[in-house]
């Protein structure tokens, strides 16, 4: 039987079917009816094993919910952290950074890696050669810049990611433009020149746009979060259920 994967972020909602560590179909929600957009993946097929990540925590009601849909459940959340013990990865993560850790020692065994996360954030994590953690930073999200802009002056405009920038901004819309992703760009290039014998891998909303303005090789990486959640219940099911 498959098992349903759910990660509830800041912004949205991703989910999907798996099949030990491989991924099946994906499904993305935003809205406010989190658990009914849950329950909705249910109707026709119960999972053996649901797995739910989530930003916000979950109140009894809706675990008693989430409980009635499947075999067994897990829950990560503020309140739920004891499924990420064993992992050797430190309590002060939060469930998707620990998450897209864990795949990244599954896809790049025996390499150092640094993990980019592009959301409501921008997390960078770091993994040396035997896969141990060895810290990590977190700053605004591209969005977020954008957004901090507009509401902490009294005349900035709120502007949207741009396709393409300038190197310096000849107007207030492109200068901000410019500010933000040439800010990133910069981020990130310090920190590959700080590590540069690293896999460098992108994952988030916005990975994809800033790996097509880098100059050096990366790996881009989508549901880096659920694959990690997919192999948390992988491990689940060799423990407790086979």
């Amino acid at each position: 039987m498959a098992n349903l994967l759910v990660e509830i972020g800041n912004t949205a909602l991703k989910a999907a079917w798996s099949e030990g560590t491989t991924l099946g179909k994906t499904f993305r929600y935003q809205g406010e009816k989190v658990m009914e957009f849950i329950l909705s993946l249910t109707e026709r097929e119960k999972p053996d094993v649901l797995c739910v990540a989530s930003a916000r925590v979950l109140t009894e009601p809706q675990e008693a919910a989430l409980s009635a849909e499947c075999r067994h459940l897990i829950i990560l959340d503020s309140g739920h952290t004891t499924a990420l013990l064993g992992y050797s990865l430190p309590e002060f993560l939060s469930f998707d950074r620990a998450a897209s850790l864990l795949a990244a020692r599954f896809l790049f065994r025996g390499k150092p890696c640094s993990v980019f996360d592009f959301g409501t954030t921008l997390t960078v994590d770091f993994l040396d050669t035997e896969g141990r953690y060895r810290g990590g930073n977190i700053s605004p999200g591209c969005r977020t810049r954008f957004m901090s802009l507009n509401r902490y002056t009294k005349s900035l405009p709120v502007v949207d990611t741009p396709v393409d920038i300038p190197r310096e901004g000849t107007s207030v819309q492109t200068a901000i433009e410019a500010g933000v992703i040439s800010g990133i760009m910069f981020e990130i290039e310090g920190y590959m020149r700080q590590y540069p014998d690293h896999i460098v891998v992108f994952t988030g909303g916005d990975a994809a746009y800033f790996a097509g303005k880098m100059s050096h090789s990366v790996f881009v990486v989508a549901n880096m979060v659920l694959m990690g959640l997919a192999i948390m219940t992988d491990d689940y099911v060799k423990k407790y259920i086979q």
